[in-house]
């Protein structure tokens, strides 16, 4: 009897034994067994700032955070009076250059002309007497009645009255001519430069008054009425609601052969329900702060790669921030 209870005893141990064994086992595989990996990513959109090229004071807001606008809208007005003040010197440097400009082209007035005209008159008629009197000098000095000193004297003056009346003449021919062509030329390029000064200040007038260069949503609004801003400095941000994706950051052991042009499922917890999406992007992070560092196991270091995707359809009240889920 002791024997076969002995024999009894050691099959239960055994027995207890393998039950133990399978319990733990059956603990492992619930507890080592691994949940589906979570790539979690959120919605994003493009955005671009509203500044201007001149300093100038908030005059008005047109817009408020949350508004839709669309391309020409007005969306705040400045006042710089510094820059009307330089359309006033423009506008004036432009009147004097174009005065400059008609007097080259018109020429000399025509009392000058006229002037001109009656000295040249009265030129010619002094050296026709000249000229009679060097003649009549000149066959009295042939004929011996006259001295060499006399004809000599008669000769000059006859000259001197000849070249007054070349240069009346070519007075008169100036007056009439008008300006020298190269003076025309830097007449007219005086004008285009002040014509340039005005449109460059008329493009500065243009920036005191901000529009919409793209459809979208006013995001951000940063300086209130009254205040002054820099040039450059951002007025406001407008979310071009027409172009969002979402971005992941994803480690490359957890890629899966995804590539540009990829197509995966992703969900939505906003609306609760799943979304297709493409990827249109994708680039490593760069940086030793994504790194997933296995060396230590003797294999290798693992990188975070940012994925961008665009949704295939569109969804209605996708706002950006809202959670993208992958498993």
């Amino acid at each position: 009897m002791s024997a076969k209870k002995q024999h009894n005893n050691i099959l239960l141990a055994i027995l207890g034994f393998v039950v133990v064994i399978i319990i733990v086992a059956l603990i492992g595989v619930f507890t080592l067994s691994r949940d589906p990996e979570i790539m979690q990513g959120q919605v994003e959109v493009s955005e671009y700032r509203v500044s201007s090229k001149v300093p100038g004071r908030i005059l008005e807001i047109r817009v408020k955070e949350g508004d839709y606008v669309k391309v020409g809208d007005t969306l705040a007005i400045l006042d710089a009076p510094e820059v009307r003040a330089k359309m006033e010197q423009a506008r004036s440097a432009e009147n004097a250059a174009s005065a400059i400009e008609l007097k080259a082209q018109n020429g000399a007035r025509k009392e000058q002309i006229q002037g001109a005209f009656q000295v040249l008159q009265q030129a010619k008629a002094g050296l026709e007497i000249a000229e009679k009197s060097y003649n009549r000098i000149q066959r009295l000095f042939d004929e011996g009645v006259m001295s060499a000193q006399k004809r000599d004297e008669v000769y000059a003056q006859y000259k001197a009255i000849e070249a007054q009346c070349k240069a009346a003449q070519a007075q008169y021919d100036m007056a009439v001519a008008g300006a020298r062509m190269e003076d025309k030329l830097a007449a007219q390029a005086q004008v285009g430069r002040a014509r340039g000064a005005v449109n460059e200040v008329k493009s500065y007038l243009g920036e005191t008054v901000q529009t919409a260069q793209m459809e979208g949503e006013v995001s951000s609004i940063y300086p209130k009425v009254g205040e002054l801003v820099g040039t450059g400095s951002p007025i406001m941000t407008i979310s071009m609601m027409n172009d969002l994706w979402g971005t992941f950051n994803v480690r490359e052991d957890q890629l899966n052969g995804m590539n540009v042009g990829t197509e995966f499922t992703a969900f939505i917890p906003a609306f609760n329900k799943d979304v297709k999406m493409k990827v249109y992007y994708m680039k490593d992070q760069g940086s030793y702060a994504v790194w997933k560092a296995t060396k230590a196991n003797g294999q290798y270091d693992l990188k975070t790669f940012e994925v961008k995707a665009r949704p295939i359809e569109k969804i209605e009240g996708l706002r950006p921030g809202m959670s993208l889920i992958v498993k």
